[in-house]
């Protein structure tokens, strides 16, 4: 088979042409980056960051020493169809970019066909039974297969870095749902033995009355009290319930089919909160898979800038047939019938209405607002952290004070009850002490439960468990 002149010199020249790519080479956008932390003193060293989400997070949930609670975050991964979802998006991403690689590859294709009708110039019917293997080939000659196997890479990755969020967020609102599950059962427990303490205290009102030394409203009041308390203690099973059910759903388990029997001695097991350092190294926010996901995304946008500006140049294809054609189907495959074809076909758009041009605006729109939005979503990455660490630090401060005052209140329930059996005292003072001391109680569960959900939320916000980068 001779080629052409033309042909063979435009085939000699194709390695030449191939390695030219329009569009711009991706450079990743710059960040003001804050020398430290505000709510942090000593925040370590710096370093321009660089998505790292693929660093092993590790089992930072281990960091609050709860067997029950490893197991349920095991089941996450497995699971929770968010999770599951994700890795469905980022199969098809797979796919997509497996689609994008074939195009730089001919194509093959074979076909058999039967036909009748009439020949150009002839005036007689006539069969033609033809048989024809088929090659085409788009050469690259301005990068623009190659830059949407840049852009479907870049995709791919963010599509990973998605589902590492998926699964880190699914992950870190199972921890807060099932320490919030925590603290309420110690609270039911601190009811429960405010319930014992408050019969106690009745019993002993009652039998002041049939003493003669209180007076009926002393019991009616020790009852009321009594009954309050109760009620609260009751109470507390919506919200157990309801984060239970919760606790169902991250472990892609129907509500009706999962349980979680409180634990006994329950206040006593409450974690204590992970040591997290204050002074924390900028490169920790690398590990967040949401800052990556949209970092790559800006990489997928600028590919699609050269993609939309190879529609400008003319397009290069090569194509090929082979096989056999005749007007018996009985003599079809025999070498007189047999032909071939192979060519170049330059084709350049010539007018389109300007359609060229608006989509290389929309494209370099869109890299303009994935650059925003990486910037936005570095700053929300810095405002998380800042925020959990201020509320950790306050919560400190206020658990502290908080102790005091729940102290006080319990020293000040023992010199009421005693001054009421002396008689210097009405029970109403024994009463309002005993409400004040159970308040005081409930709010220093309170900022233990708030110390915990925050202290989630900081190791969420630095992407998974610090231990863990070096």
């Amino acid at each position: 088979m001779k080629l052409s002149k033309p042909c063979a010199l435009l085939l000699c020249a194709l390695p030449l042409l191939a390695g030219c790519a329009v569009g711009p080479d991706y450079v990743r956008p710059t960040v003001d980056m804050p020398s430290a932390y505000k709510e942090a003193a000593g925040a370590g060293d710096w370093k321009p960051a660089e998505p790292r989400d693929e660093a092993a997070h590790g089992d930072w949930w281990t960091l609050y020493g709860d067997v029950q609670l490893n197991a349920l975050v095991q089941q996450v991964a497995v699971d929770n169809q968010n999770v599951r979802a994700a890795a469905a998006s980022y199969r098809q991403a797979l796919a997509a970019l497996g689609t994008a690689r074939a195009g730089a590859w001919p194509s093959l294709t074979t076909a058999v066909s039967a036909s009748r009708g009439v020949a150009a110039g002839a005036t007689a019917l006539r069969n033609t039974d033809r048989l024809a293997l088929a090659a085409n080939w788009e050469a690259d000659l301005w990068g623009r297969i190659g830059r949407n196997v840049e852009a479907n890479e870049a995709a791919a990755l963010a599509s990973s870095a998605d589902l590492n969020a998926a699964l880190l967020s699914a992950q870190a609102t199972l921890v807060q749902t099932y320490l919030q599950l925590q603290v309420n059962d110690a609270q039911r427990q601190l009811l429960e033995q405010t319930v014992d303490a408050y019969r106690r205290s009745l019993q002993i009102t009652r039998n002041r009355y049939d003493a003669g030394v209180a007076g009926r409203s002393d019991v009616v009041r020790a009852e009321a009290q009594l009954q309050s308390v109760q009620a609260q203690a009751i109470d507390l099973g919506v919200q157990r319930a309801q984060l239970e059910h919760a606790i169902a759903l991250l472990v892609g388990k129907a509500p009706s089919a999962f349980s979680l029997a409180p634990k006994s001695d329950t206040a006593a097991r409450l974690p204590a909160l992970p040591v997290i350092p204050a002074a924390i190294p900028s490169q920790l926010l690398e590990r967040r898979p949401d800052i990556a996901a949209a970092e790559r995304r800006i990489a997928a946008a600028n590919a699609q800038i050269g993609v939309a500006q190879a529609a400008y140049f003319p397009a290069l294809t090569i194509a090929g047939a082979l096989g056999y054609q005749s007007d018996s189907f009985s003599q079809l495959l025999t070498a007189p019938n047999r032909f071939w074809s192979l060519g170049p076909a330059l084709a350049l758009t010539l007018f389109d209405g300007g359609a060229r041009g608006a989509a290389k605006e929309g494209a370099l729109a869109a890299y303009d607002k994935s650059v925003a939005g990486y910037r936005q979503m570095v700053l929300a990455a810095f405002q998380e952290v800042e925020d959990n660490l201020a509320a950790l630090r306050v919560l400190a401060e206020e658990a502290g004070m908080q102790s005091l005052a729940t102290g006080s209140a319990r020293e000040l329930v023992k010199l009421s009850t005693n001054q009421y059996l002396a008689g210097t005292v009405s029970y109403l003072n024994v009463a309002s002490a005993q409400a004040a001391s159970l308040s005081a109680e409930r709010s220093s569960l309170d900022i233990r439960s708030r110390r915990l959900i925050a202290s989630v939320a900081l190791l969420k916000a630095l992407g998974g468990d610090w231990q863990q980068l070096h």
